[in-house]
């Protein structure tokens, strides 16, 4: 009788890609704009197409924050964000401070950004766990995910080392106001 492998593997690790590398590979050719990947973490993720819901949902919500927030602040919607060293992530929605050069050389970092947000549908859980944990290490002050299936929002802020230290979760006829714009009052039912 032959003896094959057990079932216990030992993991190998993994290489750890920056934002530079990151960066490198797309100048070189490696990673064009049809490959749909992001970096979190160190890691080169293929992104999720978006289902009509998804996208119809991003793109109303993006129009109706640079209505309310117009003078304010930015929203860019899909675009990426450096998060040093080793993330740069594409969050569906994220208010920005209003850049003079209008980020021409460069992404929004940490401390240009009052709030992300991610529409959920397939995406709920690593939106909830990793992007999660990417968003709170860099202190990002405030981060909402739109749970589409569910139809309610779960707002994040306060963020210490790897997470979130408050989580509220809100109907979908609730309102909110972004913590850096208090006096800006949302109400949800824009998203449905």
């Amino acid at each position: 009788m032959v003896k094959t492998a057990t079932d216990s593997t030992t993991e190998l690790p993994l290489k750890r890609w920056t934002v530079e590398d990151y960066h490198r590979m797309i100048a070189a050719g490696i990673l064009t704009t049809s490959d749909r990947v992001e970096l979190l973490d160190g890691q080169i993720i293929e992104m999720v197409p978006q289902d009509p819901p998804h996208a119809s949902t991003t793109s109303s919500f993006g129009n109706n924050l640079v209505i309310l927030l117009a003078g304010k602040a930015w929203i860019r919607t899909q675009l990426p964000i450096a998060i040093a060293p080793n993330s740069e992530p594409e969050p569906d929605i994220a208010i920005v401070r209003i850049d003079a050069q209008r980020y021409r050389d460069r992404h929004p970092i940490p401390e240009d950004i009052f709030l992300l947000i991610e529409i959920a549908d397939s995406t709920l859980r690593p939106d909830r766990t990793s992007k999660a944990q990417i968003y709170a290490r860099a202190g990002i002050p405030e981060y909402w995910i739109v749970d589409i299936n569910r139809r309610q929002l779960i707002v994040l802020r306060q963020p210490q080392a790897e997470a979130y230290q408050s989580e509220q979760i809100l109907a979908a006829n609730a309102q909110i106001a972004p913590l850096a714009f208090p006096e800006v009052v949302i109400d949800l039912e824009m998203l449905w």
